[in-house]
C-alpha cells in the first residue's frame, strides 16, 4: 500500500510483476558507498541507545565519588533521556530543513565534549548537567541518521534491510550498556563509562564526510520556535511528572507538572494542523498501519523496560546474583532481538506487515507470561526463556517501527518521521518505569510487610528477621507477576487490534488511481 504517495517495504511495487521487481532492484542497487555509510552511521546510534544504559552499574561508584542526593541520583539516570525524548521531535524538523548530515557531525561533536565532561565531572551537579547536553546532541543523531540512511539506500527493499540493521544496532545498544559498563568497572574508573564514547565519535567525524551526503528538505520553509519550545518542554514535563509520582508517590507537585506537560502537548498539537511546515505530521496517524506501528513502537518498550528493571532487581535481590552476573543473564535475549532486528525484513517482505505485527504482539505476550513461573528460590532458566521469547517480537518491533515511519512520508520528511518512531521508543520507556513500575511498587506496598517502600531498603533494615525478608521477597516477585501478566494481556490485544485494523496484503496490481492517502 502508499502510505502519503510512498512505497513501503511491502508496497504496491511488492505487487508489480517480477521482472519491474528486479529490474528497479538493479537501477537503485546499493553500492559499497551505502553500505559503508551504514556501518559508519551505526557508530553513533550504537552509543545514543548504549549511554541511555550504561549507568545501570557504574551509579554505585558515582555514588561513592560525588556522594548525590537521592533527587541528584535520580536526575544523574534520567537527565539523558529526557533531553533525547523531548528533543527528538525538534531536531528531526530542523535537520530536515537546515540539513541532516551538518546536524550529524555537530550532534557527534557535541557527544564528544559531553563525554569528556561526564567522565570528569568535579560534582554530581556538574555530572548532571554533562548528561543533559549528551542527550540535547543524542536527540540530534537519530532522527538525522535514519534520514541520511532513506538517502543511501533508494530502493525500498534494501532500505528496509539496511533500517533493520540500524535498528538492531539501536536495541542492542540499550541491552548491552549495562554489560559494557560492569566489564569497565572492573578494571577502569566509573568516568571509563563516558570515555568509551570517544574512539567511535572520532572515527565518525573523519568518515562521515567522506561516505555520506547533506539531504535536506526541498522546501525547507521556517523551523516555528514556539512548537519546538511546546514539544521539548511538554515532553519534558509530562515525563517528569509521572516519574516522579513513581518514585515518590502522588503529590500535588507531580500532579500539576504532569498536568502542566499534558496541556502543552495538547496545545503544540493543535498549532501543528494550522502550520503550513509543522514539526510533526499529525496527518500520518490517519493511516491504521502507520498508527498501531507507533503504539507497536511504545508498548514493548514500555514492558521490555519494566520487567528489566524489575528482573534486575530480582536477580540480585531475590536470587542473590553479582551485577555482572545479572547482566550477563541479559545476553542471550539480546542477541535473539539483535538477529530478529536483521531478519525481520526478509521476513515482512515474505509475510506482510500484518502476520509480522501479530507474531510482534504474540511472542512478547508469551515471553512475559514466563516470568510468572519464577520464585524466590529460583527462575534463572524461565527468566532466560522470558527474554529469548519476548526478544523476538522486541526484533520486531524496533525493525518494522522505523521501516513504516520513514517509508510512509516523502524523503524529504523522512527526519520528522523517524523522530516520531524513536519518541515512541523514548515514551515507552520512560512510561515502563512510571506506570508499569509503579504498579509493583503499589503490589509490593499492599502484600509486604510494609517496613520500607522498596525491597532493597527492606532488605537492608538492621535486625530483619529470616521470616520477613521472605515476605518480602514474596511480595516482590508477587509485583513482578503482575506487571509481566498486565504487559501481557495488553500486547494480546494489540495483536488483535493488528489483525482488525491492518488490511490483508493484495496480491493484485492495484489499477485505481493513487492519491495522498493511497487508492480512491
Amino acid at each position: 500500500m502508499y502510505l502519503l504517495g510512498v512505497p513501503t517495504a511491502r508496497g504496491w511495487l511488492a505487487n508489480a510483476s517480477c521482472r519491474t521487481v528486479h529490474d528497479m532492484s538493479r537501477q537503485h542497487s546499493p553500492g559499497l558507498r551505502a553500505w559503508l555509510g551504514l556501518l559508519v552511521l551505526l557508530g553513533p546510534v550504537l552509543l545514543v541507545s548504549m549511554d541511555g544504559s550504561i549507568l545501570f552499574l557504574a551509579m554505585p561508584r558515582i555514588s561513592q565519588a560525588l556522594t548525590p542526593t537521592a533527587g541528584q541520583a535520580l536526575w544523574i539516570l534520567d537527565s539523558y533521556g529526557f533531553a533525547v525524548g523531548s528533543l527528538l521531535i525538534a531536531f528531526g524538523a530542523i535537520g530536515d530543513r537546515y540539513g541532516r548530515l551538518r546536524l550529524l557531525m555537530v550532534g557527534a561533536t557535541v557527544f564528544g565534549i559531553g563525554s569528556v565532561a561526564a567522565a570528569f565531572a568535579p560534582s554530581a551537579e556538574f555530572l548532571i548537567a554533562a548528561r543533559a547536553l549528551m542527550g540535547v546532541a543524542g536527540a540530534t543523531l537519530l532522527p538525522s541518521a535514519l534520514a541520511v540512511l532513506s538517502e543511501l539506500f533508494a530502493d525500498p527493499r534494501r532500505r528496509a534491510q539496511a533500517i533493520g540493521i540500524f535498528a538492531a544496532a539501536f536495541a542492542a545498544g540499550f541491552a548491552i550498556g549495562p554489560v559494557v559498563g560492569g566489564v569497565l568497572l572492573r578494571t577502569f574508573w566509573w568516568g571509563s563509562v563516558f570515555l568509551v564514547n570517544l574512539p567511535v565519535i572520532a572515527l565518525f567525524l573523519v568518515l562521515a564526510p567522506v561516505l555520506l551526503r547533506e539531504v535536506r528538505a526541498t522546501r525547507p520553509g521556517r523551523v516555528d520556535l514556539t512548537s519546538v519550545v511546546l514539544s521539548a518542554v511538554g515532553l519534558l514535563l509530562a515525563v517528569y511528572g509521572l516519574k516522579h509520582a513513581a518514585t515518590e508517590g502522588l503529590s500535588v507537585d507531580s500532579v500539576v507538572i504532569g498536568i502542566a506537560g499534558v496541556i502543552l502537548l495538547v496545545w503544540f498539537a493543535r498549532r501543528q494542523r494550522r502550520l503550513e511546515h509543522p514539526l510533526m505530521e499529525f496527518s500520518l496517524f490517519r493511516d491504521r498501519v502507520f498508527t498501531i506501528a507507533i503504539i507497536t513502537g511504545l508498548l514493548p518498550l514500555a514492558a521490555w523496560s519494566a520487567t528489566a528493571y524489575l528482573a534486575g532487581i530480582y536477580l540480585q535481590s531475590v536470587l542473590g546474583l553479582s551485577v555482572l552476573a545479572a547482566a550477563l543473564l541479559a545476553l542471550p535475549g539480546a542477541a535473539v532481538l539483535t538477529i530478529t532486528c536483521i531478519v525481520t525484513p526478509f521476513v515482512v517482505d515474505r509475510v506482510g506487515k500484518r502476520t509480522s505485527l501479530a507474531i510482534c504482539h504474540l511472542s512478547i505476550a508469551a515471553g512475559l507470561l514466563f516470568l510468572l513461573a519464577t520464585t524466590i528460590t529460583g527462575g534463572i532458566g524461565w527468566y532466560i526463556a522470558s527474554t529469548a521469547v519476548a526478544g523476538v517480537g522486541y526484533g520486531i518491533s524496533f525493525a518494522v517501527v522505523a521501516d513504516t515511519a520513514v517509508g510512509a512520508v516523502p524523503v524529504e520528511r523522512a527526519g520528522s518521521a523517524g523522530a516520531i518512531a524513536e519518541t515512541s521508543n523514548e515514551i515507552g520507556n520512560a512510561l515502563g518505569i512510571a506506570l508499569l513500575g509503579s504498579l509493583a511498587a503499589l503490589v509490593f506496598r499492599i502484600s509486604g510487610p510494609d517496613l520500607a517502600p522498596t525491597l532493597d531498603e527492606t532488605l537492608q533494615l538492621p535486625g530483619l528477621v529470616p521470616a520477613l525478608a521472605e515476605e518480602a521477597k514474596t511480595a516482590f516477585v508477587t509485583g513482578l507477576h503482575v506487571v509481566a501478566a498486565t504487559a501481557s494481556v495488553l500486547h494480546t490485544a494489540l495483536a488483535v487490534l493488528a489483525l482488525r485494523w491492518i488490511p490483508v496484503p493484495s496480491r493484485t496490481v492495484p489499477t485505481r488511481t493513487l492519491g495522498p492517502q493511497g487508492p480512491r
